[in-house]
Formats: structure tokens, C-alpha cells, sequence
């Protein structure tokens, strides 16, 4: 007669998959990136195995290393998990009828977004009637420096992310001529973007279309999504647009947490 072994008995068997996903648990739930040594500390795992799992982790992008400062953060595939996550039903279904009632009370088309490595993706879209046409659209992927959505996000995001997203002026592809060409311009940027709680962009994405966004948080304060508006009539009040935004960017976040 065969034994199936419970889960502690079968976790004991992979202590490296186990330590990897403690590793990666750990560095989700932290502010910003953090010494070896304190992951290892905090974990009471031996430092070399952490060294071990934090080197082949980076080999596959999961994590970054910060060598000037020594510290260890999430990297870009961690960023495709939680933006895989992000695409399947909880945070669309709860998100739609959101944005649906957003773009309902202004008369605007709205949209919520995920980070995907640099880029966005849009998981929800709502078109409003008689506005122009738009080239977001669910499954459809934009530089995330050029959108109010991503600009939201990335300004949520420890800057030692930033800097990993966006090292030098190749990783800054542009669509229209317009928006940041460097990680100076794009740090001048998302300064602007945290003092005033609020994104904005202007015929970047497309001529003669705006749009203003506002980040989606999870409980540690990571930004998870992005619930933006785009419109052309220059005669709206951006201020009054962004305000709705971030109204409807609370809500989801209150109802995210139950």
C-alpha cells in the first residue's frame, strides 16, 4: 500500500524551493530593496545558501542586484508573476465595474492597467460613445515611461526599481517624438508625478489625446495597477478628471484589501 506524504514531508524534500519562495515572499513584502545578510537574518536561513538562491534568481531576472548599495530587490520576470496574476479574474472583475461607472460619469473612455516588465498592459477598457478611437485595448502593451498608467505605477515603485527598468537612454522607446529620452528626464518626471498624487501624459501615446492616471495599491504600498482616463477636448479640467481617477483608484484598493 502506497503512503502519500503530507505537505511538511514533501517541503523538507526541497529545501531550495522552499528557501527561493520564502526569498521572494520576503522581498515583495518590502518597501524597498534589502542587505543579504538582513534576508537571511530575518528568515534564519545561512547566508550562503541565500547568497546561492539570490545569484540564480538574478540569473533568471526575479531579482536584481544593487551592487553599489549592496542590496537585493525584485526584478522584471517577478514583475510578469504579479502582472500574470493581476490578468486573471480578481483584480479585472472587481476593476470593471469601476472603471465602467468612471467612464460613465465623466463621458470619457477608461482604462485599468498592470505593469509588464517596462511596459503596461491593459486588462480593462471602456470605450466611451462618440470619443475618438484609441490604440490601448485589453492585451494591448505600451511603454510604460510614455502613459499616465505607467507613469502612476513607476512613481509607486522603489526608485532602485526605476533605475533597474530604466538603466540608460535605450531603454526608452518613443512613440510620437514626445516624452522622457533619459533616466534624468524620467526621475524629473516621476518627482512631479508623487508631489502631485497623479499622472498625466500629452499626445505621447497618440496626437491630440491625453490622458491622467492613478496608481492602485496593494497593503504594502506596492503598486499593482493603474486606473487611468483619456480624452481629447482640451477644454476638460485635467484637475477634476484626475480627481475622479484617484477616487476610483481608492475604491479599488479598499475593495482589493477585504
Amino acid at each position: 500500500m502506497s503512503v502519500i506524504p503530507d505537505n511538511s514531508t514533501t517541503v523538507g524534500q526541497v529545501p531550495a524551493a522552499d528557501g527561493t519562495l520564502r526569498i521572494l515572499r520576503y522581498l515583495a513584502g518590502r518597501p524597498a530593496p534589502v542587505a543579504a545578510s538582513a534576508i537571511a537574518r530575518e528568515l534564519g536561513l545561512p547566508r550562503s545558501t541565500v547568497y546561492h538562491l539570490l545569484t540564480t534568481l538574478a540569473a533568471h531576472g526575479f531579482v536584481l542586484h544593487l551592487r553599489e548599495e549592496r542590496r537585493w530587490g525584485l526584478g522584471t520576470s517577478a514583475f510578469e508573476l504579479a502582472g500574470g496574476y493581476a490578468r486573471q479574474q480578481p483584480l479585472a472583475r472587481i476593476g470593471r465595474p469601476l472603471v465602467a461607472g468612471l467612464s460613465d460619469a465623466l463621458g470619457e473612455s477608461a482604462h485599468l492597467a498592470v505593469m509588464s516588465g517596462g511596459d503596461v498592459l491593459y486588462i480593462v477598457e471602456e470605450r466611451a460613445p462618440r470619443r475618438p478611437a484609441l490604440v490601448t485595448d485589453v492585451g494591448v502593451r505600451l511603454p510604460a515611461h510614455l502613459t499616465a498608467s505607467g507613469r502612476a505605477m513607476l512613481a509607486a515603485l522603489p526608485r532602485e526599481q526605476v533605475r533597474a527598468l530604466y538603466p540608460d537612454t535605450s531603454a526608452f522607446p518613443d512613440r510620437t517624438g514626445l516624452g522622457p529620452r533619459t533616466p534624468r528626464e524620467l526621475r524629473e518626471l516621476l518627482r512631479t508625478v508623487r508631489a502631485r498624487g497623479f499622472a498625466t501624459e500629452d499626445s505621447e501615446v497618440a496626437d491630440g489625446l491625453r490622458s491622467v492616471g492613478a496608481a492602485v495599491r496593494d497593503h504594502t504600498g506596492w503598486p499593482i495597477a493603474a486606473v487611468a482616463v483619456t480624452w481629447a477636448d482640451q477644454e476638460l479640467d485635467e484637475k477634476v478628471l484626475a480627481e475622479a481617477v484617484a477616487e476610483t483608484a481608492s475604491v479599488l484598493e479598499s475593495r482589493l484589501k477585504r
